[in-house]
């Protein structure tokens, strides 16, 4: 019997690979580094803020915490919900909301306002992910790792924007600076409208993501994945919110408070202090990008293991450096720990077939909730143990990357 797949099935394994549609991924992950700017936008004031508001850092916390938890908890609800009823129109309306959190950042005359404004930016990003997840899972055809990396290479820029922002936008005009992300908004408004009607044609041609053991559309061939039981799917599912809750509350811990730690530790201005952070974030798109790549190549859970435990070493290091070695430092910990992001969320959309909406925000929702918990944790902290003390603590984080020699076998 030959060996060689059917001309059928080269037909239809050929009409997959062209089903990549990369001016759509494009689209949609420009549009995802304007949101991922406009969260940026808050983390880029709080040098700013907690000299024109008086702030303390577990104020500081507590602001990065509303942020977090708005845009992360609501962001698997929505997923759910979208799964059983997908809305192209909830991308434009979340877009509404951010535009809305970036005028109420610019003149907040208090924590009060401030924290309103953020959960309007948050709101916007929470809509925002599942349906764009979705969008990017139409247009992936085959290559879903490379399709997931280009959607958040976006996000991963739009983050790396805040130290850029901090010194070229808030020092020089201060709070009132934020006004310009409505820009942000409306660019990403403009890009919405025409990637809203294709996403809308997509759903009434093929309807959402197949359920499992369902066929994507009539007449198609499915292979048949590997069973899992439920059992198998939650534990791999724990695991995973906690490996990623590492990750990212590593992360949030270097975007929030790292600045305020290179200003103590080593006298740096305000502005010198962005150099560190924006080397890290801008590595980390480099890494998110060559991740997928590898991980399409070498596996789901291999990258994983990579991307967190093996930036531990350097994690574990970086307070301890000299201001010299900083700077290397740091690159290569951005580059690896940012590695996986993507790939965390293509392993979650592969354990749940038929639930992408759910899997991305489990993933970019929930996980990033727990990680602004840490957020107000250290800031908390720090206001009671020293900055210094609580980033040593931090770097511990991504040992727990050991963690995911116990995922599954990635599921195809």
């Amino acid at each position: 019997m030959s060996l060689q797949p059917t001309s059928a099935a080269s037909r239809v394994n050929k009409t997959i690979k062209q089903n990549t549609l990369f001016s759509i991924l494009i689209a949609i992950s420009f549009v995802h580094l304007l949101n991922d700017s406009m969260q940026s936008v808050v983390s880029a004031m709080f040098p700013i803020v907690e000299d024109s508001l008086g702030l303390t850092l577990g104020q500081i916390g507590w602001i990065a915490f509303t942020l977090n938890m708005t845009s992360s908890v609501l962001q698997p609800v929505v997923g759910i919900l979208s799964d059983k009823k997908p809305s192209p129109w909830l991308l434009p309306a979340g877009m509404a909301c951010s535009l809305l959190g970036m005028a109420g950042l610019a003149y907040a005359p208090n924590i009060w306002v401030l924290l309103l404004a953020v959960v309007f930016v948050g709101l916007g990003s929470a809509v925002f992910h599942p349906e764009g997840s979705r969008v990017v899972y139409f247009a992936a055809g085959a290559r879903r790792g490379l399709a997931q990396s280009i959607y958040q290479v976006g996000g991963n820029f739009g983050q790396a924007l805040a130290p850029l922002m901090t010194m070229y936008i808030f020092v020089p005009l201060g709070q009132s600076g934020a006004v310009y992300g409505t820009l942000l908004a409306i660019t990403a408004l403009i890009i919405l409208y025409r990637v809203v009607p294709w996403y809308r044609n997509q759903l009434a041609e093929k309807g959402r993501p197949a359920p499992k053991g369902k066929p994507a559309a009539e007449g198609a061939t499915v292979q048949k994945l590997p069973a899992y039981s439920n059992r198998v799917i939650t534990f791999a599912l724990l695991l995973l919110l906690i490996l990623v809750f590492a990750r990212s509350c590593y992360a949030a811990v270097i975007g929030s408070f790292y600045n305020f730690f290179l200003q103590d530790e080593y006298g740096l201005s305000i502005r010198q202090a962005q150099l560190p952070l924006f080397l890290f974030m801008a590595a980390g798109v480099a890494g998110t990008f060559v991740g997928g790549i590898m991980a399409d190549r070498f596996g789901r859970k291999r990258m994983m293991l990579f991307s967190i435990f093996g930036a531990a070493p350097f994690a574990l290091m970086l307070p301890q450096l000299p201001l010299f070695w900083v700077y290397p430092v740091i690159v290569i910990l951005g580059f690896i720990l940012l590695s996986g992001f993507s790939v965390s969320v293509v392993y979650a959309q592969e354990l749940m077939p038929g639930n992408v909406g759910m899997a991305s925000g489990l993933i970019t929702g929930l996980a990033f909730g727990m990680g602004g918990i840490g957020a107000l944790v250290v800031g908390t902290a720090a206001d009671h143990y020293g900055l210094s003390n609580v980033m040593i603590v931090c770097s511990a984080l991504p040992v727990l990357g050991m963690l995911s020699v116990f995922l599954p076998k990635d599921r195809r």
